[in-house]
């Protein structure tokens, strides 16, 4: 079986290639020959047998995100030699075996996967953060929608993950043209696709961020980019405050607070 995995990594993003990469290799749908797309503008990231370099530059936020849509059917010929698709945001590491049974959809998920948010897992749905505005193509009404899914893991059957890529491409592009950019962005318009078809979905604990604690067993590891100089470093528009610690300490005790309310009443206010 032939996995496609799509990657983004332009400018300063390229510094978290290298763990992904390998623990992608050790611990990532063993069983199948993974083939990787890197969408990048970095000279140290070459192409090899299974790592396949596409150029791309800097967009510029939040263009740097929510085109990805229109980056993966750039090369969608080549994509349809692959059985299935997955993106992975940059920040991605893997620790535990994900396997094939885990990962991979069926007919009965609509042949995609969705990953549940980690902020959102104890929230009712009155709470869950999506696109409001009623002129975006990403607006989704007041009793639609029963998860929300986070945007860093995507994928599915090709024929299938193709045309997401295709519908939101066409939703994003018609935003744009009226001067509409989703709240969440791509991650807005997924949480609209996925309200109409819903997907085999994901516990968080395939989503794992850094200095986080979550009730579900740890798959991955979501690096912090606030060590490495936060996200408006990353995105090249200077670094963030030296609080960073103190914060994280208090946020990590908030999330222990969360994760027992959710565990015993089943959500959370906090």
């Amino acid at each position: 079986m032939k996995i496609g995995i799509l990657y983004i990594c332009t400018g300063k993003y390229d510094v978290f290639w290298s763990d992904f990469y390998k623990t992608a290799e050790q611990f990532l749908l063993p069983n199948s020959d993974k083939q990787y797309f890197v969408f990048t503008d970095s000279e140290t990231i070459q192409s090899t047998d299974n790592i396949h370099k596409i150029y791309q530059e800097k967009l510029g936020w939040p263009k740097d995100t929510l085109m990805r849509f229109h980056l993966f059917l750039n090369i969608e010929e080549e994509l349809k030699k692959m059985d299935f698709l997955f993106f992975f945001n940059a920040n991605y590491t893997f620790i535990k075996t994900i396997s094939e049974n885990e990962l991979i959809p069926t007919e009965k998920d609509n042949f995609l996967t969705g990953q549940l948010h980690p902020v959102a897992y104890h929230k009712k749905r009155k709470n869950f953060d999506y696109e409001t505005n009623s002129k975006s193509t990403a607006f989704i009404q007041e009793k639609a929608g029963t998860y929300y899914f986070a945007g860093g893991l995507i994928g599915g059957r090709t024929s299938e993950f193709l045309q997401l890529c295709h519908q939101l491409k066409n939703c994003i592009d018609i935003d744009f043209s009226n001067n509409i950019v989703a709240k969440w962005h791509d991650e807005s318009h997924i949480n609209k696709y996925f309200s109409d078809i819903e997907p085999k979905k994901l516990h968080p604990g395939y989503c794992y961020p850094q200095g986080w604690y979550l009730p579900f067993e740890q798959k991955t590891l979501l690096l912090n980019k606030s060590k490495l100089g936060g996200h408006s470093y990353l995105r090249g528009e200077g670094n963030e405050n030296n609080f960073a610690f103190i914060k994280d300490k208090l946020f990590f005790a908030k999330q222990l607070v969360r994760a027992n309310l959710y565990r015993i009443f089943g959500y959370s206010f906090i």
